[in-house]
Formats: C-alpha cells, sequence, structure tokens
C-alpha cells in the first residue's frame, strides 16, 4: 500500500507558511539543524576496538530528518556534509588532522551515506503522518537505523577485509545504545505534536 504524503511535519507547523518569509525559515532551520548535526555529532562514547563511538549523531539526524520531512532534511544533511566536506570540524571523529573529504571516505563513510538514505526515509514517513505515532515513530526509527548500518557495516569490510569483525567494529557494540536513542526519540516528535496541537490539514 502506497503512503499518503499529506502531512505537515513538524518544522511546517508554525512560523510563515509561504512568500519570502518561509524561506527565510527555511534557510534558518537548515542552519539550525546542521548546527545542531554537528554539536550533537560530538557527544559520543568511545568503544574499545572499534574505529566508530557510539555518539548521538544517530539521534540528531532522524530527529531532525522527521521533524523537517524530506526535502529541508536532505538540504540540511547536505548542508551539513558540504561544510564537513570544506574541512570543518563537524563530525563525529573529526579533527584539525582527520577532516575534509579523505576523513569521509575513512572508517565513517559509509554511515554517512546511510544518514543520507535514513533522511529520506525518516523524512517521508514523518509526511506520512508516523511522527504522530510513538509505535509507528518507533518503526521508522528502526527503518532508519538499518539504513544507516547496512551501508555503514559494508563499508567497514571494503576498507578492513570482510574477513575482519566488521560486525563486531561496526554493529554489535551500538545496538543497546541506539535502541535507547531510538526509544527517545520515538517519544519526542508525538510529544511535540502534543504540544504544538495537531497541524494536519
Amino acid at each position: 500500500m502506497a503512503l499518503a504524503l499529506n502531512d505537515r511535519v513538524l518544522t511546517e507547523a508554525f512560523g510563515p507558511q509561504q512568500g519570502t518569509a518561509l524561506r527565510v525559515k527555511q534557510a534558518l532551520m537548515v542552519v539550525l539543524g546542521i548546527i545542531v548535526l554537528a554539536v550533537m555529532a560530538k557527544i559520543k562514547v568511545p568503544v574499545p576496538g572499534s574505529p566508530v563511538a557510539i555518539s548521538m549523531g544517530t539521534f540528531a539526524v532522524l530527529t531532525v530528518a522527521a521533524a523537517y520531512g524530506p526535502r529541508l532534511g536532505l538540504a540540511t544533511m547536505l548542508g551539513w556534509m558540504i561544510v564537513g566536506m570544506l574541512g570543518f570540524d563537524v563530525f563525529q571523529s573529526s579533527s584539525a588532522e582527520a577532516y575534509g573529504i579523505s576523513y569521509m571516505m575513512g572508517s565513517t563513510g559509509g554511515y554517512l551515506v546511510g544518514y543520507v538514505l535514513a533522511t529520506l526515509a525518516l523524512g517521508y514517513a514523518a509526511r506520512a503522518g508516523w511522527d504522530r505515532s510513538v509505535v509507528m515513530m518507533a518503526l521508522a526509527m528502526l527503518i532508519g537505523n538499518v539504513l544507516i548500518y547496512v551501508p555503514g557495516v559494508a563499508w567497514l569490510g571494503v576498507l578492513y577485509g570482510f574477513d575482519q569483525p566488521i560486525f563486531a567494529w561496526g554493529l554489535t557494540p551500538f545496538l543497546l545504545g541506539d535502541a535507547l536513542k531510538l526509544g527517545l526519540a520515538a517519544l519526542l516528535l508525538p510529544g511535540l505534536w502534543k504540544l504544538i496541537g495537531d497541524a494536519r490539514k
């Protein structure tokens, strides 16, 4: 069954709805989203033996995507990646020594691809109204996590070899933390809708 993509997403429930004022709001939302993604990516917990740390980056990606919708969410995600590509320290493990395209092609490169896929999935799920329900939002977040992990783990295999313990490096250490983040995000969006009221047409 096809999804009915007629619902407003959270950022469309307030502020200007048309004209120049809407464009200004959208531009400001993109800038704010890039800042949120950059800050949350730096909140991380190292995992011994793995080249990838647990961070709040996935929480920010999935939440921004659901709140912004597919188009504004994708613009924000690509904007964040362009900022990182230009050499700014906005990624999880980037630094003054490791940044830009070379960093993006490293161990986290596949996860960045997954972020784009998850952004589209969560954006369209929100457009279909899934962000009003805790259960449906949890399902959308689960799908988003799968879309992040599949290219992420596959890229680790390409870089280090599929004979290496890539699941132990890039998947299993993060499942519990991601489950907690998934639950938090699934509660957050429906909760915000309850605060501002149902803005569906």
